[in-house]
């Protein structure tokens, strides 16, 4: 049996973190000791470690919790399951395509400050140096 402290050592995560995943029930294995300690086996272990890795894709909380009482209930939910990897693999597929165009400004950013170090164009991108327009 693990420790709070031992299992965040072991699977990279911050005992707060770990403390707040079992309040959420998303480690379902958990014990507890006499003094109402969490107590983490192996199974514990690889539930937590499949909601770290389901957190760090991006998946909402709520979509985890789902995913989690779906594996409880067995084979069955499978497609169900499926349907949720499905959805969150869509969602990262759009925040890929998101940092692609943050991606792409930036490096015309980057370029037009390049032109402004080595003094090919004037500076334009500070505000203190933008014309004045009247207002009215």
């Amino acid at each position: 049996m693990y420790t709070v402290k031992e299992v965040a050592k072991i699977i990279g995560l911050t005992e707060h973190t770990i403390r707040f995943y079992t309040d959420k029930e998303l480690v379902p294995s958990v014990k507890r000791d006499k003094n109402n300690n969490r107590l983490f086996d192996e199974e514990s272990v690889n539930w937590l470690t499949g909601v770290k890795y389901l957190r760090d894709c991006g998946m909402p909380l709520e979509a985890v919790k789902e995913y989690v009482e779906l594996c409880l209930e067995g084979d069955a939910t499978i497609d169900q399951r499926y349907q949720i990897i499905l959805q969150q693999q869509e969602a990262a597929r759009a925040q890929m395509e998101e940092a692609k165009r943050r991606l792409e400004y930036m490096e015309k950013k980057a370029e037009l400050y390049r032109g402004i170090a080595e003094r090919r164009i004037p500076d334009r991108m500070n505000p203190a140096n933008w014309p004045v327009k009247s207002v009215g």
